[in-house]
């Protein structure tokens, strides 16, 4: 699998990451803080801890939106099933080795179920 030098994530994990509201190192940052990833950073101390504080605020935010967006309708009960199935499915292939040319395959049915959920 081509994983790029010192990423702690597989392709298809990284290319979410890109689509998703934080970068890769907020999202080690968030595991490491939960104790779920033991990653060393090259970064100072007080910016470590200047980006923990960015990715708790991102996270909260994400929270209250999901809170609000379900609180107002946005997001249905549905919409809540197939963003669990796809958090359970990303769980699997976080932990197993995906062929290269099958990455756009899972990412194409992944961006299509989050496409239709959100469909405005």
């Amino acid at each position: 699998m081509d994983e790029s030098k010192g990423s702690n994530f597989n392709n298809i994990i990284r290319k979410i990451i890109k689509k998703s509201l934080f970068t890769e190192r907020q999202v080690e940052i968030i595991l490491n803080q939960k104790d779920l990833l033991e990653s060393s950073f090259s970064i100072s101390k007080g910016a470590y801890y200047r980006q923990v504080g960015q990715s708790r605020d991102k996270l909260i935010g994400l929270f209250y939106s999901i809170i609000l967006f379900r609180g107002l309708g946005i997001l249905l009960p549905d919409d809540i099933d197939v963003i669990s199935k796809l958090s359970e499915q990303i769980s699997v292939i976080n932990e197993s080795d995906i062929f290269p040319e099958r990455e756009d395959e899972v990412m194409s049915v992944i961006d299509r179920l989050i496409r239709q959920a959100c469909n405005m």
